[in-house]
C-alpha cells in the first residue's frame, strides 16, 4: 500500500517522538547539576561519566530494536520473531554488564588501562552495579516503542516517557534528600529507576498495537526465518555497538590528555547539553523509516523535513554557544565553577553544528534500512569511529589543546567522513529506484 505524504503528516508523525527525546534528554542535565552540587562534584561527575558511557556500550546491542520494530511490527510471524530475538539478546547483554563489573575484568580496565585513581575507580564500581538493569530495560522499551511507532501511535511513546521522567527524578530527590548514596550512585541509581518504569509502562501503553500484530497473520513476512532476521539485524546492533564505544574510548584519551581531570568532569555535561539538540534529530530516522514505507514517492518530503529540522537545531545550539547564553547554562544550570566555564564554552561552539550532522546522518541510515541494505550503516560508523580516534591520538600527543576541546574536534570531524561515505550507497539507492518503473 502506497500514501503520499506531506509535511504536516510528518510533523504530526515526528513531534510526539521528538517529545521523547527531548524529555529524555533532559534527564542528563538535571542529574549532572544534582551530582554538581554534592560533596567531591569533579570526581563524582567524572565517575558519573565513566558509568555512564560504559552502560551506553552495553545497550549498544539493543538500540536498534527501536528500528527493526518500526520496520518489522507489523505482522505476527514477523513480530513474534522479533520479540523472541531481543529478548534473547536483553538477556545477553545484562550478562556482559555483568562480566564487566566483575573485579578481574574491572580493576585492571578502570586502573591500568584508562588510569583511573583508586577513588575515582571505586565510585564507578558502585554505579556500573547499580546500571544493571539498564540494558535489557532499554532494549525492550525500545522494542514496543517500535511497534507503537509502526502502528502510528507516537503519543504512547510520549507517555511512557514521561513516566521514566517522574521515576528517574523522584529516585533522585529521594536519594539526595536522605544522602543516602554518593553523587555518581545517585545519577546510576536514578537512571535505572527511570528506564525500568518506562519499559513497564510502554508494554502496556503497546497493548493494543501488539494485539493488532498479532491479529495481521495473513500479511506478508519480511523476514521469513531467524537467519533472515539475524542477517537484516546484525549489521543494525553493531552501529550503535560502535558508534556509543566511541564515548569510552574518548575517556580514555582524555584520561591522558592536557587537563584531565578537568576535562573528563566537563564532557558530561557537554556532552547532555548537545544531546538535547541532537535528540530531537535521532527521533527521525524512526519517522523517516515509517514514512518511506509507505512508498519510495515519500522520499522527496523527507528530504525537505530532514533540512529544516537540520537548519533549526543547529542553528539553536549556536545561539548558546557563540552569546552569553554559554555561561548561563554552564554556570547557572550546571553549576560548574568558574574556570571549568571558561574550559567548556570552545568546545561547545565546536559541536554547535553537530546536530544538523546528526539529522543528515540518520537521513541517510533511513534511506538504506527501508530497502533493507544495512552493512553501509555499519561500515559508516566503522569510518567514524576510526576518524575520531585518529585525529584524537593527533591532537593529544602533538598539541597542547586541554582533552575536551581536542575530543569536540575528533567527534564533529569524523561524523563529516561517515557522511561522506553514506553519500554513495544512498545515491545506488536513489538510481536503483528510479529504474524501476
Amino acid at each position: 500500500m502506497t500514501q503520499q505524504a506531506t509535511l504536516k503528516t510528518v510533523y504530526r508523525l515526528w513531534w510526539p517522538l521528538a517529545a521523547t527525546w527531548l524529555m529524555m534528554a533532559v534527564e542528563g542535565p538535571f542529574l549532572a547539576a544534582v551530582i554538581a552540587r554534592m560533596g567531591e562534584s569533579a570526581t563524582n561527575l567524572a565517575a558519573y561519566g565513566i558509568a555512564y558511557a560504559f552502560g551506553l556500550i552495553a545497550e549498544g546491542p539493543v538500540i536498534m530494536l527501536l528500528s527493526a520494530a518500526t520496520r518489522l511490527a507489523l505482522g505476527r510471524s514477523d513480530y513474534v520473531r522479533l520479540r523472541m530475538f531481543a529478548m534473547a539478546l536483553c538477556g545477553m547483554v545484562t550478562l556482559l554488564l555483568l562480566l564487566l563489573v566483575s573485579p578481574p575484568i574491572f580493576t585492571p580496565l578502570m586502573t591500568t588501562a584508562l588510569g583511573l585513581s583508586v577513588d575515582v575507580a571505586r565510585h564507578v564500581h558502585q554505579a556500573l552495579w547499580l546500571l544493571l538493569p539498564w540494558p535489557a530495560a532499554i532494549g525492550m522499551r525500545r522494542f514496543y516503542q517500535g511497534a507503537l511507532i509502526a502502528h502510528h501511535q507516537p503519543g504512547r511513546v510520549a507517555v511512557g516517557t514521561i513516566v521514566r521522567l517522574l521515576a528517574m527524578s523522584s529516585t533522585a530527590f529521594s536519594l539526595w534528600s536522605f544522602e543516602a548514596l554518593d553523587g555518581a550512585s545517585l545519577g546510576a541509581c536514578s537512571l535505572s529507576a527511570g528506564v525500568v518504569a518506562e519499559a513497564l509502562a510502554t508494554r502496556w501503553l503497546a497493548r493494543r498495537a501488539i494485539a493488532t500484530s498479532l491479529g495481521e497473520s495473513e500479511m506478508e513476512m519480511v523476514m521469513p526465518s531467524y537467519t533472515a532476521l539475524s542477517r537484516f539485524y546484525l549489521p543494525l546492533a553493531m552501529t550503535p555497538l560502535i558508534g556509543l564505544s566511541i564515548h569510552p574510548v574518548v575517556t580514555f584519551f582524555l584520561g591522558h590528555s592536557h587537563r584531565a581531570l578537568e576535562s573528563l568532569a566537563i564532557m558530561p555535561v557537554l556532552y547532555a547539553l548537545t544531546f538535547l539538540f541532537r535528540a530531537l534529530g535521532l527521533s527521525f530516522p524512526e519517522v523517516a523509516i515509517a514514512t518511506l514505507r509507505n512508498g519510495e514517492q515519500n522520499r522527496g518530503v523527507i528530504r525537505k523535513f530532514a533540512i529544516i529540522l537540520a537548519l533549526a537545531l543547529g542553528g539553536g545550539l549556536s545561539l548558546i554557544a557563540f552569546t552569553p547564553l554559554n555561561v548561563f547554562w554552564f554556570a547557572s544550570l550546571s553549576g560548574l565553577p568558574v574556570e571549568l566555564v571558561r574550559l567548556a564554552i570552545p568546545p561547545l561552539q565546536i559541536m554547535a553544528v553537530f546536530p544538523a550532522l546528526t539529522v543528515a546522518i540518520g537521513y541517510q541510515r533511513a534511506i538504506l534500512i527501508d530497502v533493507g541494505v544495512t552493512l553501509p550503516v555499519i561500515l559508516a560508523t566503522v569510518i567514524e569511529a576510526l576518524g575520531i580516534f585518529s585525529i584524537l591520538a593527533l591532537l593529544i600527543l602533538y598539541s597542547t589543546l586541554p582533552g575536551v576541546t581536542s575530543a569536540a574536534l575528533a567527534y564533529l570531524l569524523g561524523r563529516c567522513l561517515a557522511l561522506l561515505y553514506l553519500c554513495w550507497p544512498c545515491a545506488g539507492v536513489v538510481r536503483r529506484s528510479a529504474t524501476i518503473p
